[in-house]
């Protein structure tokens, strides 16, 4: 019979790869590791939490940090769990790893990385099977001025706020469309700035035709009505049916133009109105992160991977839960997170998963699903933002291409599709390979956004390459 406190007795349990440590891989580690699976846990960060639960470097000595999330409790039960895991050393958390490829062969798979902050060190784990739980990314759609100093994502002035107790100005104006607005225009407004207004650009009208799946998920409406009275409580100004068309400034953002939108989407000249702020945070929604998958050969569903009811993925050994699988939130991500990580684990053992044994989680899964699906049909960017975008603006930041030189490209060269506008202006051959740009340019040329095929999911140094092959202990 074979001791569990042998140390050899972990090396010989199968072994996962979970890639990410945001809800869905800290639920699918700790989901796998409960059922007998050893599980390498590899993160870009320096703690566990992903985005969501993003957490105040130990150094600034936060004394309420739970006063920056929701959903507290949750956080509590996956960090303790992860913990328990590692103590027992079922589970192996490597922080600041940023893998870049991973490699699928006749025994197995490699996960390569790229150690510590600076990313120069090589480094490799082989596990038999891997989980991706990558996350998604804030999709940013260009205007005149949004490239003053001032103007941030949504995201990353809520990254600030959770990672570094810091706020990017006295008075912002929170912009675009989409849930995400909501906690940072709040968050914001709790750390003493002063939200001068939220701009949202969907019509609130458009949720009456919804209201079945919106109806479905009576929690999700009671976070919404929380944050409307948190607004009204901080005396937020909500223009709906709003959007930037300007922001304005020197040496830094002083004020943004917003105007008013009609049925169509289409600016109402006329109504414009400018605001002064220091800040202004604007997103316009999430995007999958699918490069590791794309490396992996698997299956794409549109812009976000494939999977099957387990959370499989069309590539044998791969399974792939949370954002990287669709837009949809933390409660999501923890469902799909649990079951990719007890199908794993039983599949990885030798056993026919039963679905049962994930029912309720498969439930929760079907009908947030449902609801992401209502909100995106509402929270979508102004059919006719593409107008806003004079031909100087820049809309490639990393290789300085204005809408002018990708509209030139299609209407005097012909490109009818990303990679053409890419080799004729450049535009997504920078440092971010078009992470930040595609949308826009995709918008500006009038062609479909179609996820980019890539070697490695983040640029490697050569001499990285050169030395690469040296495997971490596993």
């Amino acid at each position: 019979m074979t001791d569990p406190n042998d140390p050899n007795h972990a090396a010989a349990l199968p072994h996962l790869a979970v890639i990410g440590a945001g809800p869905a891989g800290l639920a699918a580690a700790v989901a796998a590791a409960s059922r007998g699976v050893r599980v390498t846990l590899l993160d870009s960060a320096a703690q566990e939490g992903g985005q969501f639960y993003r957490q105040p470097a130990a150094g600034l000595r936060a004394r309420r940090p739970q006063a920056l999330h929701h959903q507290w409790r949750t956080w509590e039960r996956l960090r303790n769990g992860l913990r328990t895991h590692v103590d027992a050393g079922a589970v192996r958390h490597l922080t600041d790893h940023h893998v870049w490829l991973v490699e699928r062969g006749s025994e197995g798979f490699t996960v390569h990385a790229l150690l510590g902050p600076e990313q120069e060190e090589p480094v490799e784990v082989r596990a038999d099977a891997v989980l991706l739980a990558t996350g998604g990314y804030e999709k940013v759609l260009p205007f005149p001025g949004w490239t003053l100093p001032g103007v941030v994502t949504a995201g990353g002035a809520q990254a600030m706020l959770k990672g570094a107790l810091a706020v990017s100005g006295r008075t912002a104006v929170v912009a675009g469309t989409g849930p995400l607005l909501l906690p940072v225009a709040t968050g914001l407004a709790a750390a003493g700035v002063e939200v001068a207004a939220l701009v949202e650009s969907a019509d609130p009208k458009a949720f009456a035709g919804r209201t079945r799946a919106l109806a479905a998920q009576p929690g999700k409406l009671a976070e919404g009505a929380g944050y409307a009275a948190r607004l009204l409580r901080h005396r937020v100004k909500v223009l709906a049916r709003h959007t930037v068309v300007e922001a304005h400034g020197t040496e830094r953002l002083e004020a943004v133009t917003v105007a008013a939108l009609d049925g169509d989407g289409r600016v109402r000249h006329g109504r414009e109105r400018r605001i002064a702020c220091d800040t202004l945070a604007v997103g316009h929604g999430m995007l999958p992160h699918t490069d590791l998958a794309g490396t992996l050969g698997c299956r794409l569903d549109g812009l976000a991977v494939y999977v099957d009811g387990e959370q499989r993925t069309d590539v044998p050994g791969v399974w792939a839960a949370g954002e990287t699988t669709g837009i949809g939130g933390s409660a999501l991500s923890l469902a799909e997170g649990h079951i990719a990580g007890r199908s794993a684990a039983a599949r990885l053992r030798g056993t026919e998963p039963d679905p049962r044994a994930w029912a309720a989680a498969a439930k929760i899964r079907d009908r947030l699903r449902a609801f992401s699906a209502a909100l995106d049909s509402v929270y979508a960017p102004p059919a006719h933002w593409t107008a806003q975008v004079t031909d100087d603006t820049v809309v490639c930041r990393c290789e300085e291409v204005t809408g002018g030189a990708v509209r030139q490209a299609v209407a005097e060269l012909g490109a009818g599709d990303l990679r053409t506008v890419k080799l004729l202006t450049r535009a997504g051959m920078g440092w971010c390979q078009g992470r930040v740009c595609a949308p826009a340019v995709a918008g500006l040329a009038g062609c479909e956004l179609t996820p980019s095929r890539r070697p490695f999911a983040r640029p490697v140094p050569l001499g990285v390459l050169a030395r690469a092959g040296e495997p971490e202990s596993d």
